[in-house]
Protein backbone atom coordinates (compact mmCIF):
# COMPACT_ATOMS: atom_id res chain seq x y z
CA UNK A 1 0.00 0.00 0.00
CA UNK A 2 2.81 2.37 1.02
CA UNK A 3 4.47 1.82 -2.19
CA UNK A 4 1.69 3.00 -4.52
CA UNK A 5 1.33 6.13 -2.66
CA UNK A 6 4.93 6.96 -3.30
CA UNK A 7 5.08 5.96 -6.64
CA UNK A 8 1.83 8.16 -6.92
CA UNK A 9 3.59 10.93 -5.45
CA UNK A 10 7.00 10.52 -7.88
CA UNK A 11 4.15 10.95 -11.07
CA UNK A 12 2.76 13.44 -10.06
CA UNK A 13 5.69 15.18 -9.20
CA UNK A 14 6.80 14.18 -12.65
CA UNK A 15 3.84 15.58 -14.25
CA UNK A 16 4.19 19.17 -12.03
CA UNK A 17 8.05 19.60 -13.50
CA UNK A 18 7.01 18.50 -16.91
CA UNK A 19 3.85 21.15 -16.49
CA UNK A 20 6.57 23.53 -15.24
CA UNK A 21 8.72 23.29 -18.21
CA UNK A 22 6.21 23.94 -20.62
CA UNK A 23 5.04 26.78 -19.15
CA UNK A 24 8.51 28.28 -19.13
CA UNK A 25 9.25 27.54 -22.62
CA UNK A 26 6.58 29.54 -23.44
CA UNK A 27 7.76 32.69 -21.67
CA UNK A 28 10.94 32.34 -24.06
CA UNK A 29 11.26 35.04 -26.75
CA UNK A 30 12.46 32.92 -29.47
CA UNK A 31 14.43 35.45 -31.89
CA UNK A 32 13.79 36.25 -35.10
CA UNK A 33 15.40 34.89 -38.62
CA UNK A 34 16.58 37.98 -39.05
CA UNK A 35 18.52 38.47 -35.66
CA UNK A 36 19.48 35.09 -35.53
CA UNK A 37 21.38 35.29 -38.37
CA UNK A 38 22.94 38.98 -37.32
CA UNK A 39 23.96 37.22 -34.05
CA UNK A 40 25.53 34.01 -35.79
CA UNK A 41 27.64 36.20 -37.92
CA UNK A 42 28.72 38.17 -35.43
CA UNK A 43 29.99 35.44 -33.08
CA UNK A 44 31.65 34.37 -36.57
CA UNK A 45 33.16 37.55 -36.87
CA UNK A 46 34.58 37.80 -33.31
CA UNK A 47 35.99 34.27 -32.88
CA UNK A 48 37.96 34.92 -36.29
CA UNK A 49 39.20 37.98 -34.93
CA UNK A 50 40.12 35.97 -31.66
CA UNK A 51 42.06 33.12 -33.50
CA UNK A 52 43.85 36.15 -35.72
CA UNK A 53 44.88 37.32 -32.61
CA UNK A 54 46.00 34.18 -31.11
CA UNK A 55 47.90 33.02 -33.64
CA UNK A 56 49.58 36.36 -34.18
CA UNK A 57 50.77 36.23 -30.81
CA UNK A 58 51.93 32.91 -31.05
CA UNK A 59 53.90 33.51 -33.70
CA UNK A 60 55.60 36.55 -31.93
CA UNK A 61 56.36 34.20 -28.85
CA UNK A 62 57.51 32.13 -30.45
CA UNK A 63 59.98 33.88 -32.54
CA UNK A 64 61.11 35.44 -29.26
CA UNK A 65 62.05 32.01 -28.33
CA UNK A 66 63.68 31.04 -30.85
CA UNK A 67 65.74 34.25 -31.33
CA UNK A 68 66.26 33.86 -27.48
CA UNK A 69 67.59 30.08 -27.54
CA UNK A 70 70.10 31.18 -30.20
CA UNK A 71 71.80 33.47 -28.75
CA UNK A 72 73.78 30.93 -26.01
CA UNK A 73 75.10 28.85 -29.26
Amino acid sequence: MADSTKSAKKEAKKDSFWKSVKTEFKKIAWPDQKETVKQSVAVLCVSVAVGLIITFLDTIIQYGINFLTSIGV
